[in-house]
């Protein structure tokens, strides 16, 4: 299917006719707006329009793609993501490699009282460090978040607000896939999810872009309990589409304590798996270490 036709069809869908001027009554039975209103909003033919829908008109101008941004109430991130649907057809774009340098991995280690990693565009986790391992409860290198999130975690997992990071794993996806329509890995990663996850299916056919760049992220660990941290994402200035995310938690919040007690747990050799479940959403101010736990 073509991706541009696909972007313009769900995003006219979902103008209220109401709030760009056209009156409607009960006999509509279009949701959002008809192909010949968005034409003629946006300053261009009926048939341009529909061969545009229809994957037929190639090349639209910047100025028509700007106009269509406006009818259809796109935000930043939707309208670059429309001209970069616009320019896919014109000339394809190499995703980058994946290659974590050594001094990326040493700047990974100076972070040591918040979890930290470093992703590429498919939500590969390339490299972590330390207390991002004993909050995943697992090494880092390997784990891909999307897949995490949509087929192993669920809804009762480690994401204590899964339906909102699932949102924002679509949205990043859908970003990716405009930026690299011709990468094989995120092709069959997302038939990977789609193929296991009828929530992912649901949401990919609404075509919602996201650029996440810095947000709440709570999480619900099974031995700290609930830890609501600050997530950033820091893109990389070398062009290799990958972002470095830190999680921080508050100056003297119950997430603070909670990562202090994660780093100590880790420190004394605790399982980065356990298997003890905390309530979601104590407060930990009154935290103490396990018995034989040393004090930090």
């Amino acid at each position: 299917m073509d991706d541009l036709a696909c972007f313009l069809r769900t995003r006219r869908s979902r103008v209220d006719p109401v709030a760009v001027g056209i009156p409607v009554d009960s006999r509509r039975r279009v949701e959002g707006l008809r192909r010949e209103e968005v034409a003629h909003l946006s300053g261009v033919s009926v048939d341009y329009y529909v061969r545009l829908e229809q994957g037929r008109a190639t090349q639209p101008s910047e100025q028509v793609l700007d106009a269509l941004a406006r009818v259809l109430a796109l935000d930043e991130t939707g309208r670059g993501h429309l001209h970069r649907l616009a320019r896919q057809r014109r000339r394809s774009v190499k995703a980058p490699g994946g290659r974590v340098r050594p001094e990326l991995q040493r700047v990974l280690g100076l972070v040591a009282d918040a979890p930290a990693l470093i992703m590429n565009h498919r939500l590969d986790v390339l490299a972590g460090n330390r207390l991002a391992g004993l909050l995943y409860g697992r090494p880092m290198p390997g784990l891909n978040t999307a897949r995490h999130i949509f087929l192993e975690e669920a809804e009762r997992g480690l994401y204590a607000d899964w339906d909102s990071c699932t949102l924002d794993v679509v949205g990043h996806l859908r970003l990716a896939a405009g930026k690299y329509p011709e990468d094989p890995g995120l092709a069959s990663l997302i038939g990977e999810l789609a193929m296991g996850s009828e929530r992912f299916r649901r949401l990919w056919a609404r075509a919602d872009v996201r650029a996440r760049t810095h947000g709440r992220k709570a999480y619900a660990h099974p031995l700290i309990g609930l830890l609501e941290l600050h997530q950033e994402n820091f893109a990389l200035p070398d062009g290799s589409g990958m972002e470095l995310l830190v999680l921080s938690a508050a100056p003297g919040s119950p997430a603070e304590d909670g990562l202090r007690l994660l780093a100590g747990l880790g420190a004394s050799g605790g399982d980065a798996r356990p298997t003890v479940t905390a309530p979601v959403g104590e407060r930990r101010d009154d935290a103490r270490p396990a018995p034989g736990t040393p004090q930090h």
